[in-house]
């Protein structure tokens, strides 16, 4: 997740989304997740929430709606974001940065939603 804000606005950002997910995927898979207070645990399931993969989104809902009680705000920006890759199959807030063409519904959500979720 470091790169991610590090490299905020940069393609930098995103080279290491896969690999987080994917040791994110391990420690959940392990258990280790729950070794840790639920605001902590948010940084583990970021990279789910990152990814543009709807199962993954599907997964992070999950995993925040279990500590939902605790991290009310990560519970519905988990949901948020998987109700963009629901409407749209990927962040439109990315295209610039990807250099994908964005649709003009995502253009419309983007000129109402600068964060993209």
């Amino acid at each position: 997740q470091f790169p991610h804000h590090l490299f905020r606005g940069k393609r930098e950002s995103l080279d290491m989304a896969d690999r987080a997910l994917s040791v994110a995927k391990y420690a959940v898979s392990k258990g280790f997740d729950q070794a840790l207070p639920p605001l902590r645990r948010r940084f583990v399931y970021l990279p789910y929430e990152h990814s543009e993969r709807l199962t993954d989104q599907d997964e992070c809902v999950s995993l925040f709606a279990a500590m939902k009680d605790d991290d009310p705000q990560g519970y519905e920006y988990a949901v948020r974001h998987r109700t963009v890759i629901e409407r749209y199959g990927r962040f439109p807030a990315r295209n610039q940065l990807l250099g994908r063409a964005a649709t003009p519904e995502e253009e419309a959500f983007l000129s109402e939603n600068p964060r993209g979720f």
